[in-house]
């Protein structure tokens, strides 16, 4: 059986998010990307806020995020960058809350506008892969009928293909309507489109169906028993199992890899400034598996390797609770060390 173990994972082609190193306000994108590339991985996720924050340096100004023309001029940058770092830019992430607008409203325009000015930046960075997070927009705001969301996923990818662009789509653990991987992978086969395919996170997958932030014991369960732990790790295991025997490999187009701390003290279950405690928890408690701090339960990457996947692992941490000296662009963990 296919573990995440160095020899399983030999040949594997290893990204790093660039959101994943340094801190914006103290290491400059070029800082990180050549501590990415000195750490031994072969491509980027250029994360948009980065991207953004890049393009107010360079151009000694602040640079709003639908300023397409001076954003475009800035991943042109980044690109050269990449390139003479020997590194690829594999996506462009993260967009969020595409799906569910009325359709014409303000905000299914908004929405628009921003995928046209995405696709031109995509163009100038050289990428081909757009990730798309399961929307969190309120369900009081948007259609989450399940044809609606099918009908705008696939308008979306028809729009790319004309680019010769992908869709990586992604649970988001917190969602409105799609918060682990099986509803994520109905949704791409549902959309029945040759260039969407599954964004999977460990844990993002981890997250909805084993780990909950508000509860004590860290689980879905709120006050558990022995017996009750029990049965969540039974349910875990068969989950994973059904994702290494239901998804085909050619629609996995990339596994990202990460973990979160337990909270020391447990979250409330109410939103926070416009955020879930699942996202909160995403946002700011997100670190890399290697440093065994973690909360979510295991063989995620196991599972994804069990379907026969052997594409990009990259690395995506979120870790607000990191010293700068944690975080430094100096850190010299090498890839394998964290992907295991």
């Amino acid at each position: 059986m296919a573990t995440s173990s160095a020899a399983s994972t030999h040949g594997i082609p290893l990204a790093c998010a660039t959101c994943s190193v340094g801190r914006p306000e103290t290491d400059s994108l070029h800082r990180r990307l050549e501590a990415i590339a000195s750490a031994g991985f072969s491509a980027i996720e250029l994360s948009f806020p980065d991207l953004q924050a890049f393009a107010s340096q360079l151009l000694k100004y602040e640079v709003k995020e639908d300023n397409y023309d001076e954003l475009c001029q800035a991943a042109r940058e980044v690109k050269g960058l990449c390139e003479a770092h020997g590194l690829k830019i594999m996506m462009l992430q993260p967009f969020s809350n595409f799906e569910g607008w009325k359709k014409g409203s303000k905000e299914w325009e908004q929405t628009w506008e921003k995928v046209k000015g995405w696709v031109r930046i995509m163009q100038a960075c050289g990428t081909d892969m757009l990730q798309v997070g399961s929307t969190d927009a309120p369900e009081d705001k948007i259609s989450t009928e399940h044809g609606d969301i099918i009908r705008d996923i696939r308008e979306l990818c028809d729009f790319l293909q004309e680019h010769g662009m992908r869709v990586a789509y992604e649970n988001q653990c917190w969602s409105t309507h799609a918060s682990t991987w099986k509803e994520a992978w109905h949704i791409v086969q549902q959309v029945d489109r040759p260039n969407i395919g599954l964004c999977l996170d460990t844990f993002q997958i981890a997250g909805s169906e084993w780990a909950n932030p508000c509860s004590i014991s860290g689980c879905t369960e709120t006050e558990i028993t022995v017996a009750q732990m029990e049965d969540v790790d039974e349910g875990w295991s068969e989950t994973l199992e059904e994702l290494s025997k239901t998804v085909p490999k050619e629609k996995i187009y990339l596994l990202q890899i990460s973990d979160a701390y337990r909270p020391k003290q447990r979250f409330e279950g109410r939103e926070v400034e416009g955020m879930r405690p699942r996202a909160r928890w995403s946002h700011g408690y997100r670190a890399a598996a290697v440093r065994g701090r973690v909360s979510a339960g295991g063989g995620r990457a196991e599972a994804v390797l069990r379907t026969g996947f052997r594409g990009v692992f990259s690395v995506e941490v979120c870790d607000a609770t990191e010293s700068s000296a944690t975080r430094s662009c100096s850190s010299r963990k090498t890839p394998r060390n964290i992907v295991g």
